[in-house]
């Protein structure tokens, strides 16, 4: 029975050892062991965790954006922590999940700025900008809660000001017309619908109803079937359904966020993103803002 034992012992020890020399053909899987400088013992009995370590290492050298990633966690890879002959996994945010924690804690701070922003206040020193705020100005004179007017799909590069000219506007129609109105940030909203349950139904009939409704930053969410068919789509139906004005920022143009809906983690579906373009383009007008970053 012991000499059972000890063969056993052998054989599942040279099998540890045959797969870890087969991933040491990985260049990605050689080039992590080498970067942690482990002990080849530990290395070998370690070597399934090491090999999801490389993976998703691999995942985030080929990506592209967020919404592209393909590790297990969203915007975060697993990486080994050594504490002496113990090896574990733990998650480390991303590049492009830094940079989103970044923007997520830039508009917490600026959202005091938002709900203050009038006319008065807004820039007519850029060349660039004068016909988007002629259109905004036409838009506010003209606008009665009994007409029916088409809102805006206003892009261009992060920080040029899309969200704080039209929340502008959308104060001083609230202030001197009472005209309500929703703003939401829509990677953010996506996160809060799928958290809350028992205020789903009630948040997208609310999103869905309102007079007007701002989707700020459309395009920066992380695409899924869910959020793009059943969230994105409904509103925008009923709100099309019920001739309701629809206001979206975004840095992506209307094309570039035909690519960027197209794709989720599970799937490629032109058909359903042209769908959302489609609505979108029946809601609104179609402008860029022209204009340098203003927050260094």
């Amino acid at each position: 029975m012991e000499s059972i034992k000890n063969y056993n012992k052998k054989d599942i020890k040279s099998e540890l050892k045959n797969n870890y020399k087969e991933a040491l053909k990985d260049e990605d899987f050689k080039k992590l062991v080498n970067d942690l400088k482990l002990n080849e013992d530990v290395a070998i009995l370690n070597t399934s965790l090491l090999i999801d370590s490389s993976l998703e290492l691999k995942n985030c050298h080929n990506c592209t954006a967020l919404y592209n990633c393909k590790n297990k966690v969203m915007g975060h890879f697993l990486y080994p922590k050594i504490q002496g002959n113990i090896l574990d996994l733990v998650y480390i945010p991303c590049k492009y999940e830094k940079e989103q924690e970044r923007l997520m804690e830039i508009r917490r701070t600026s959202n005091k700025e938002l709900v203050n922003a009038r006319f008065k206040d807004i820039d007519m020193s850029i060349k660039q900008r004068i016909k988007l705020i002629k259109w905004i100005k036409e838009f506010y004179d003209n606008f009665t809660l009994t007409g029916e007017y088409k809102g805006l799909y206003l892009h261009g590069v992060f920080g040029s000001g899309k969200t704080y000219l039209i929340n502008a506007l959308l104060n001083e129609l609230r202030i001197n017309k009472k005209v309500d109105s929703i703003t939401i940030y829509f990677p953010e909203t996506l996160k809060n619908l799928k958290e809350d349950w028992d205020t789903y139904s009630e948040k997208i009939n609310s999103y869905s109803s309102i007079p007007i409704l701002l989707i700020d930053d459309i395009g920066a969410e992380s695409v899924s079937e869910w959020g793009r068919d059943e969230v994105l789509g409904t509103i925008l139906q009923a709100r099309m359904n019920n001739h309701l004005t629809t206001f979206f920022t975004s840095n992506l143009s209307l094309e570039e966020l035909e690519e960027h809906l197209a794709s989720t983690k599970t799937s490629l579906d032109r058909v359903k993103a042209r769908r959302i373009i489609e609505r979108i383009k029946q809601l609104t007008v179609d402008l860029e803002l022209i204009s340098e970053n203003k927050r260094h």
